[in-house]
């Protein structure tokens, strides 16, 4: 039994070295990759992970909002109509459900499939588009 112990504790450090620990001090070399460019922090310590990505989100959220104010400045009424689900909806409603139903594909994307988000993004504009289309 002490020969066995003794045997383990002598391969241990080999098994450690063929599983990758011997890297582990070492500094990895840094790839540049568009997905790494866009998901990394923009500022470091913040309470929220800031990345371009959740900026882009946010930017396009109210310029869609700056955008149907200055269509409703131009064409008051909010151009009421009764779409594809029966439902009565102006122009307000219909980026509502549209930016609505985008979150929950990706929050679906996400959970069942994964990263990348690319498949996603193009259903999520298309359901808007629908949204401004039909409904």
């Amino acid at each position: 039994m002490a020969r066995c112990l003794t045997l383990l504790m002598m391969l241990a450090p080999l098994t450690a070295f063929a599983q990758g620990w011997g890297n582990v001090g070492k500094k990895k070399e840094v790839v540049f990759t568009w997905s790494t460019w866009w998901t990394e922090p923009l500022f470091s310590g913040f309470w929220m992970a800031w990345t371009r990505a959740s900026l882009a989100v946010f930017i396009f959220v109210f310029a869609s909002i700056a955008i149907l104010a200055a269509v409703e400045v131009r064409h008051p009424g909010g151009a009421e109509r009764k779409g594809v689900f029966g439902l009565v909806t102006t122009r307000g409603d219909r980026l509502f459900i549209g930016l609505l139903g985008a979150v929950y594909i990706f929050l679906a994307w996400i959970g069942l499939v994964g990263m990348p988000v690319w498949t996603p993004l193009v259903l999520a504009v298309g359901w808007l588009g629908f949204c401004f289309w039909k409904v």
